[in-house]
């Protein structure tokens, strides 16, 4: 992404938890401040300790947000059909963006519903033209069916090395803002390089969950 030679300038972010903006494309957002970003974030916001967080990250990345609150118990039980998309056309401003970034509907490691609820409710509301972007970007993740941790995908559309100064400045959100210890999943995990699946158009973004359908599927007979 380059700011100066392109016309992006209105860019949302939806992402399941807090943190999860941060760990999946904070360095991103960190490189590019002039941008106007709106991070939408659609569980814990009653949450005492997480929310606050959320809010604080919000002001050292420059940008403005939202928080909703999705179930998120241990349990993770599916949704019910459209809680989602529900939720997320509540709190995403009613605007045309340039960019929208989401979860990838495979999710970002094996396996988190939320995230993969979340990814295919934004590609369903854009295909359905009930959100509006120029283009959508999806994380580009994986973890090798748990056999180590996430890793950026390299084959994946946008693939790129954050910058020293950059990346500290993103782990510093992971483990002082949001509080994660060093040894925590999170902190251990936060990519050095981020990557993501662009798509121009919602057919193409469809695709991508039946993919992710037959993906699941196929790990399932295993």
């Amino acid at each position: 992404m380059d700011s100066k030679k392109s016309n992006l300038r209105n860019i949302a972010i939806i992402v399941a938890h807090p943190d999860d903006e941060t760990l999946w494309a904070g360095g991103t957002i960190l490189s590019h401040p002039l941008l106007n970003w709106y991070i939408v974030c659609l569980s814990r916001g009653k949450d005492k300790d997480r929310a606050p967080r959320f809010h604080n990250a919000l002001k050292i990345l420059n940008s403005d947000g939202i928080m909703g609150d999705l179930d998120d118990s241990p349990e993770l039980k599916p949704l019910i059909h459209n809680e989602v998309e529900k939720t997320i056309l509540k709190l995403l401003p009613k605007k045309h963006f340039d960019l929208i970034l989401t979860h990838n509907p495979m999710g970002e490691y094996t396996r988190h519903i939320r995230h993969e609820e979340v990814g295919r409710a934004v590609i369903n509301l854009w295909h359905k033209g009930k959100i509006f972007t120029n283009e959508l970007w999806t994380f580009a993740y994986e973890d090798g069916n748990k056999e180590y941790i996430p890793r950026p995908i390299e084959n994946s559309t946008i693939y790129r090395s954050l910058s020293k100064r950059i990346w500290r400045k993103k782990y510093s959100l992971i483990t002082k803002t949001y509080g994660f210890d060093k040894s925590s999943f999170e902190a251990v995990t936060t990519p050095q390089i981020e990557a993501f699946n662009q798509f121009k158009n919602s057919e193409l973004a469809i695709l991508s969950i039946n993919k992710s359908k037959i993906n699941y599927e196929s790990t399932c007979s295993v």
